[in-house]
């Protein structure tokens, strides 16, 4: 299939920053093989294009890449709001996910996947239980997602050993699967809720697989008081000592490290999940991301879950990055415009691992996204990456594509029933406590 879209607008987060006006891409077999003015197109080019779209005041943009959450936890939205991170989720989400069942996931997982899809998430980063019935929706939906089992050790060793053959198998079962759209890590869900023995027993399991590691870390001071507290050290000097490090890592949260923590962290090419929605309404804090990137460390951003959020629009999350450390330092040059909109796209393919998206460049996967610009917020046009970052929302998204496959169409997702999803959501969720 050779795909053509033109007339559009094209963003397309490549190193050099390049912003094509009248532009064209021409897609084959899921792969970019043209980016560039409309006019540049050769004959050749037009006659192969067996698939032309017109998209005249559209901007096209790379998809969004969402690099932390707990998808099928969007059942539980609303339900236990205003509350400190250990009280929520020990007194609340805990006790609720405990009658979680494979249906459950299923069909939380795939709401979550139509949220995100909608508003303009082409990938996502997933850790949690019944990860098989997640997988089966990333299939079904046409979604990119990279894919883990957590792991919590707070049970017995029977249980423990258990939960860790669950995520060895699951992480071996579907990496590259789904024409390679599904890849997995391994997930020792936090120093503080998983033994320093078994945590290094995920991580012979991850060496064993080639697969990287997936961690919460540092969310809460209250978290890095009781580390210090157990194990004599901070989070980050606990990770290193167990050789988690040594791994490819993508870490959760990162909001209370210190100067030398980030300094370990980019020596050891940590990369970090800043999820500053979740962590502003949890009230745990405001990880120092401007400092990171000073010291080379790959941020991404992430939404969390929906309980903790409540909804997994990246352009939100894009545009608190830009917004909260303006605010905090004092200083509005901190996370300019264009900076929030990588970590929101090529940073998050490179803090996960994935060298072939991110970014709208010839030899990478046409993962992309439309978004609607006949509206008054994004007029007059000054800016187009400003309008993106501080004007724009998930709902200006129109249509979505992943490896030149459309995957949503005028707003309405094309392999996910929406309709079927909400109705067996609600009836899930009114039979339990």
């Amino acid at each position: 299939m050779r795909l053509l879209i033109k007339g559009v607008t094209i963003v397309t987060m490549n190193h050099q920053n390049e912003i094509i006006k009248n532009g064209a891409m021409l897609v084959e077999d899921g792969i970019i093989t043209y980016v560039g003015s409309e006019s540049g197109l050769t004959v050749d080019q037009l006659n192969e294009a067996n698939i032309i779209k017109n998209e005249s005041s559209k901007v096209m943009l790379p998809g969004l890449i969402n690099t932390h959450g707990h998808a099928a936890m969007s059942l539980l939205r609303g339900y236990a709001d205003d509350l400190p991170l250990q009280e929520w989720l020990q007194e609340k989400m805990w006790p609720m996910e405990g009658q979680f069942t494979s249906d459950h996931v299923k069909w939380g997982a795939q709401l979550a996947m139509v949220e995100m899809l909608k508003s303009g998430t082409t990938c996502f980063v997933d850790m949690y239980d019944h990860m098989d019935q997640v997988a089966e929706g990333v299939e079904l939906s046409g979604m990119r997602a990279v894919l883990t089992r957590g792991v919590i050790g707070l049970c017995s060793e029977e249980e423990r050993q258990r939960k860790l053959q669950e995520a060895f198998d699951f992480a071996r079962n579907w990496h590259g699967q789904a024409g390679g759209r599904i890849t997995a890590m391994m997930s020792p869900h936090s120093s503080y809720t998983c033994s320093p023995e078994y945590i290094l027993q995920i991580m012979n399991k991850a060496a064993d697989l080639h697969l990287p590691v997936h961690i919460h870390m540092s969310e809460t001071m209250r978290e890095v008081e009781q580390n210090v507290k157990e194990y004599g050290k901070r989070p980050v000097q606990h990770l290193l000592d167990l050789g988690v490090f040594s791994h490819p890592v993508l870490v959760a949260h990162a909001v209370h490290i210190n100067e030398e923590e980030m300094t370990i962290m980019a020596e050891n090419n940590v990369h970090v999940s800043h999820n500053p929605g979740s962590n502003l309404k949890l009230g745990s804090g405001i990880a120092p991301v401007p400092r990171m990137l000073e010291k080379g460390i790959s941020v991404s951003l992430g939404t969390d879950s929906a309980a903790s959020n409540n909804n997994l629009d990246l352009f939100e999350e894009i545009r608190l990055a830009a917004l909260i450390h303006k605010g905090v330092s004092h200083d509005p040059t901190v996370i300019p415009a264009s900076v929030a909109l990588k970590m929101g796209t090529i940073y998050g393919a490179e803090s996960i691992f994935i060298q072939d998206i991110g970014s709208l460049e010839v030899g990478k996967k046409a993962d992309f996204i439309l978004l609607d610009t006949k509206q008054a917020h994004f007029h007059p046009e000054h800016d187009i990456i400003s309008q993106l970052v501080y004007s724009a929302s998930g709902q200006d998204v129109t249509d979505v594509y992943v490896e030149g496959k459309q995957v949503v169409n005028h707003g309405q997702c094309l392999y996910l029933d929406e309709e079927r999803i909400i109705y067996e959501v609600n009836r899930l969720v009114s039979k339990m406590n």
